[in-house]
């Protein structure tokens, strides 16, 4: 009997508290939500912030939905202004404007529907839009002018839909192989004529040089024949004679210098 008792007793408080977790006049926001309250399924305009807060049971419920900052992840392809392929992988950070959680969860639903039905498609159709307006090269090295206009463009498109755009990161952007082969080999084209064109300029300069030498040379020796007259060979000779008088070699056989001849040469 006392048995029956306490299992008709256990079954009672686990229905009260049943009742109670079903059917509580209370509920719970924690920290980093908003709570959009509904009446038989109606979102209602009053948001609940963080706290504890008091509801009819049955008549109204609460949907929570998270304001913090969340990030995520895209990859996405697009056609540059000169139609070569861009893969780009995005960073995205955002959150849901917290004073307009009700009309975020009444128009498009949790944050699940929000990154499949609004930000993917957001992030997609700006890229390929902003990609288009450069070249290949353009996106290369003017990478902040395009992160700039597609961080631009994705706020105000994401605005509307109650989401706000915390930041956004060009992770990583790259091209298809045949343009990367094509670079390459622009690459080497540019390096093999600038040696091309050092190897010529170098030819040219000793080239240059060697003129510049030889005429040094010619001038060097008109001045020399202009210069050297019978009677500066003359005066070399005695300025360099020993004293010993020089055998000269001719027809006669050798005879030694007449040096009154060769004084007589050196007064005229």
């Amino acid at each position: 009997m006392k048995n029956k008792t306490f299992t008709k007793v256990s079954k009672i408080i686990a229905f009260l508290l049943l009742s109670l977790i079903f059917f509580s006049p209370f509920v719970i926001v924690n920290a980093g939500e908003r709570g959009v309250l509904m009446q038989f399924g109606k979102v209602q305009n009053q948001i609940f912030g963080e706290g504890i807060h008091l509801i009819v049971p049955i008549v109204n419920t609460v949907k929570k939905l998270s304001i913090r900052v969340q990030k995520q992840e895209i990859s996405a392809e697009a056609s540059s202004k000169d139609l070569q392929d861009v893969f780009t992988d995005v960073a995205l950070n955002w959150h849901i404007v917290p004073e307009e959680v009700n009309l975020i969860y009444q128009q498009i639903g949790n944050e699940t529907a929000v990154i499949d039905k609004i930000i993917n498609p957001a992030v997609e159709e700006i890229l390929k839009a902003v990609m288009a307006k450069y070249t290949a090269e353009e996106i290369i090295t003017k990478r902040e002018e395009v992160k700039t206009g597609v961080d631009n463009a994705l706020t105000t498109r994401l605005i509307s839909y109650h989401i706000a755009v915390d930041d956004i990161s060009l992770v990583h952007v790259h091209f298809s192989q045949r343009f990367g082969d094509a670079v390459e080999a622009k690459q080497i084209a540019e390096q093999e004529a600038k040696r091309a064109e050092f190897v010529a300029l170098k030819a040219t300069k000793e080239a240059e040089a060697k003129v510049n030498f030889a005429k040094g040379e010619a001038e060097a020796q008109r001045l020399v024949r202009e210069t050297l007259t019978t009677e500066v060979l003359a005066k070399q000779a005695i300025e360099k004679w020993n004293g010993n008088l020089p055998l000269i070699i001719g027809e006669g056989g050798p005879k030694v210098l007449d040096l009154s001849q060769l004084v007589n040469t050196l007064q005229k």
